[in-house]
């Protein structure tokens, strides 16, 4: 359970959760490239690069496979650390980022959101994670 509902594969079966989360992810970038015909073309690019970081081997998907691998073991904080960032942060990061990169903000604005946007990923994170064993699915 998620929040007091079944997971998509578990009502839907593992493989159409995963192509479910193929698709939203190729409407991501189509949404990107809709939405920025009228953008320097460099931004655009930037903005695709961040997005692919985010989700990539580097983002969310390393940190899903660092949390699998650590399911019911004990973790050190620099683990648990990493996953948070890796599954969540970065994905509000690309968010910030991408917003600040497509609306022509300069470079120290960009990070300035990036960092901002790290916090409230790891913040988010945690308080899900003390919900998860504090509430039951009923409560969530």
């Amino acid at each position: 359970l998620r929040r007091g509902r079944p997971t998509n594969h578990k009502v839907f079966g593992e493989d159409t959760a995963v192509l479910a989360g193929d698709a939203l992810l190729s409407l991501a970038f189509n949404h990107v490239a809709e939405k920025t015909k009228n953008v320097e073309h460099c931004r655009v690019v930037r903005a695709i690069a961040e997005l692919a970081l985010a989700i990539g081997s580097e983002g969310l998907v390393a940190g899903q496979i660092v949390d699998l691998d650590s399911e019911g073991e004990k973790i050190s904080l620099n683990e648990l650390e990493y996953i948070h960032v890796h599954k969540t942060s970065m994905l509000l990061e690309a968010a910030a980022v991408c917003g600040g990169i497509l609306g022509g903000g300069e470079s120290t604005e960009v990070e300035s959101l990036r960092k901002y946007a790290r916090c409230i990923g790891l913040l988010f994170q945690v308080v899900d994670d003390i919900l998860d064993v504090t509430k039951s699915s009923e409560q969530l």
